[in-house]
Order: C-alpha cells, then sequence, then structure tokens
C-alpha cells in the first residue's frame, strides 16, 4: 500500500533528501503535497517530477506565477496556506522539514487531525514540545524524530521493551566548524568559516547553529520531549567522527548505540517507512575497519556556553525554551546577513533569555507570544548594534 507524503520545506537540504527517498521508493512512497521557501525554479521541478495536487509558496507572488502555470493544482502561500496545507489533503505522515518555529503550528494541526508525523523541524518540540507530545498521545499521532541524533535514539529503543529500562541518553556532537578553536579565537570568524562544517552537509542556518553548539541544545530540550527523559539524564560528548550517531544507557549499565555513515537519507527512509527498514538506494559505503577508531571526549560547557544555557531554559520550560529558540534565529540570520559578529549571536540569546520574566502555566497562545515579542526586542538590539557600529566607522 502507498503511503502518503505531505512535505513542508521541500526545497531545502533535508526536503531535497526526502524527495530522493521518496522517488527511490515510489511503489511504496507517493508526494500528495509540499511547500517550499524563495526557490521557484526548484518548487517547479518538484512538480513535474511529482505531480502533486497542493503546493504552498512562502510568497503570494511565487504562488501566482504557479497558479498560472499549473492550474489543475491547488495552490496557496503563506502561514494560513500552510494550515491549510495540512488540512485539505488525504495523507498519511506529514514530514515537516521547514528550518524555524513557523513549522509549530502546521505540526500541531497535523497532530490534531491524527495524523503522522516526521518531525525533522526540532524547533517546534522547544517551542512547544509539551503541548506537541501530549496532543499527540491524545489523538494516537506517532512522532517519528528524523534528526539524526533523534532517530538513533528512537531506533535503539525499538529493542528495549520497557521504557523504564532506561536509565539515560547519550547525544554525539561533532562539534561543528570551530570545534577546535578557543573562545579568543571566534573573534573575528567569517561566515565561510562558520558554514565549513567538518562532516554534514547541511543548510546554513543548521550549520551555524552546529557551530554555536545551539543545534546540540535544541536537541537537549527536543529529546526531552520526545523520550521523557530528565534533563540530568541527556548527557553530551563531543564525537569527531560522527559515526555513533547516539547512545542509551539502561539500569543495568548496558550501552546500546546506532552507528552508520553521516548520510541523512537514512533517518530521513526509516522515519517514512517505520516500522520497515528499506533498502537504501546508492548507500554510501561504511566500514568500521576503514574508519579504524573512534574518539569521544567530554564537552566544555564554558567553551559552548550555548549548550549550558539550553539546559538552563529546558529546565525552567514554559516560555523559556520559546526566548532561547526565538532570539537565536533572529541573532543566527542577522550573522548570515552580516550585521552582527559570531559571539554577538551568544550575547544576544543569552540578554533575551536573562531579561525574560513570566509566571507559571504559560499556555501555548501565550508561549507563541513570548516568541513573537522576544523576536521584536531582539531585531532592535541588532538594529541598535548595527547604529553603533556605523556611528563609531564615521568617527
Amino acid at each position: 500500500m502507498t503511503k502518503k507524503i505531505m512535505l513542508m520545506g521541500a526545497t531545502g537540504s533535508i526536503g531535497t533528501q526526502t524527495l530522493e527517498v521518496i522517488a527511490a521508493h515510489a511503489n511504496l512512497f507517493e508526494l500528495v503535497g509540499f511547500s517550499y521557501g524563495q526557490n521557484i525554479d526548484k518548487a517547479r521541478e518538484i512538480i513535474k517530477a511529482f505531480s502533486p495536487k497542493i503546493v504552498v509558496s512562502a510568497q503570494e507572488s511565487d504562488q501566482q506565477q504557479l497558479a498560472a502555470e499549473f492550474p489543475d493544482m491547488t495552490n496557496l502561500f503563506g502561514e494560513d496556506g500552510l494550515i491549510e496545507l495540512v488540512r485539505t489533503e488525504d495523507y498519511d505522515i506529514l514530514f515537516n522539514a521547514i528550518v524555524g518555529s513557523v513549522g509549530l503550528l502546521p505540526t500541531v494541526e497535523a497532530i490534531n487531525l491524527g495524523h503522522d508525523v516526521a518531525l525533522a523541524n526540532k524547533e517546534a518540540m522547544v517551542v512547544a514540545g509539551y503541548n506537541i507530545m501530549t496532543d499527540a498521545a491524545r489523538t494516537g499521532s506517532k512522532i517519528l524524530p528524523v534528526d539524526s541524533e533523534h532517530s538513533a535514539i528512537f531506533q535503539v529503543l525499538q529493542g528495549v521493551a520497557c521504557q523504564d529500562d532506561v536509565r539515560s541518553l547519550t547525544i554525539t556532537a561533532s562539534g561543528g566548524s570551530f570545534r577546535d578553536k578557543k573562545r579568543e579565537e571566534l573573534v573575528d570568524v567569517t561566515l565561510a568559516e562558520a558554514l565549513a562544517h567538518p562532516n554534514w552537509s547541511m543548510g546554513a542556518k543548521i550549520t551555524l547553529d552546529s557551530a554555536t553548539m545551539v543545534n546540540k541544545g535544541l536537541e537537549v530540550i527536543e529529546a526531552h520531549h520526545l523520550f521523557g527523559v530528565p534533563y540530568e539524564n541527556i548527557h553530551v560528548v563531543l564525537h569527531r567522527e560522527s559515526i555513533v550517531h547516539s547512545m542509551i544507557t539502561l539500569n543495568d549499565g548496558v550501552v546500546l548505540a546506532q552507528l552508520g555513515a553521516s548520510d541523512m537519507r537514512e533517518p530521513i527512509q526509516y522515519a517514512l517507512s517505520y516500522p520497515k527498514h528499506l533498502k537504501m538506494h546508492n548507500e554510501k559505503p561504511f566500514d568500521l575497519t576503514e574508519i579504524g577508531a573512534l574518539h569521544f571526549e567530554k564537552i566544555d560547557l564554558v567553551r559552548f556556553p550555548m549548550l549550558d544555557l539550553a539546559y538552563r531554559v529546558g529546565k525552567l520550560g514554559g516560555g523559556y525554551p520559546a526566548v532561547y529558540n526565538a532570539a537565536n534565529e533572529v541573532a543566527n540570520q542577522a550573522f548570515l546577513d552580516g550585521k552582527i559578529s559570531f559571539l554577538e549571536i551568544e550575547q544576544l540569546i543569552t540578554r533575551a533569555v536573562f531579561e525574560h520574566m513570566e509566571f507559571d502555566g504559560q499556555t501555548l497562545n501565550q508561549i507563541l507570544a513570548t516568541d513573537k515579542e522576544t523576536r521584536q526586542k531582539v531585531r532592535q538590539w541588532i538594529a541598535d548594534l548595527t547604529s553603533d557600529k556605523e556611528e563609531e566607522n564615521n568617527l
């Protein structure tokens, strides 16, 4: 039986690899609809290759172009279009490959409609993990993790009969582009240096998040919600080879790990084919005898303060993770745009978190309001920083 897929974020790195998996198993998977950001040319290619029934463009002008070119297809745009996307078509699984918290509300909507969700959008779980997991338990929706680390834990857990047998989780981290640099060496690093990830080929946002270690912080918060493990039992280790994708430790001290080549198609495919493991098209070679040795190091939380801060906001809960994520999204983009320095990303996130105040019992709407307010504040701080730098340059 063909599984019908709704894909959000089709033209990004994860989305593109998801399409590769769908095409490689055309007898098992069908793309019924997708959303995309700015790349209308790539969207056209996807439409011609997969003949979806519905497409959502980020921009209204792009939606109008596609509506003229493909009148028999439903064409929508914007954030409202994403909600309609998950409401309008018959599908089996929503694959969320959008980057950023814009993927949250469509995910919640799909879960409330009883659809399974393959989640590559860690920001949604960070901002509203409690709500997502509560809604999924109520509707029976499966949340299938796509991040390599969470997929590894999820796969290993298939062999554990009792969840209470799990003592702790260990998430591996490559260390990102600057793993061998001391903090004083980060002052003048360039965008090109930040985007030169040693192990993975990913989009700019997540590659930069790896360099700041915000990405690993988001993964810790996501793991807490996905697997119900307390923060003090979620550990991060530096693993340069990115061969062991993550591990679990059982009550008797047994450690179970998932290993494999650095190929995001593997967790993508497993999320789509769960609970089956399908043959991988053009499988990457993987031979431990050629790799020879694996290395593991303790993470220095002074060197990587954003990971330490993620543990703090995760334990605080409420809107704090949303503040951390929103401030990062704005600061991350500002660095990509050349407006701030690398270390100013950390400074802006830390300031946003430490200036945030809230009462207990935050609802989803209150958390979303906090997200919006944080973005506005951080954008203003960046504008002030830019103005100050311009004045200094003019002196």
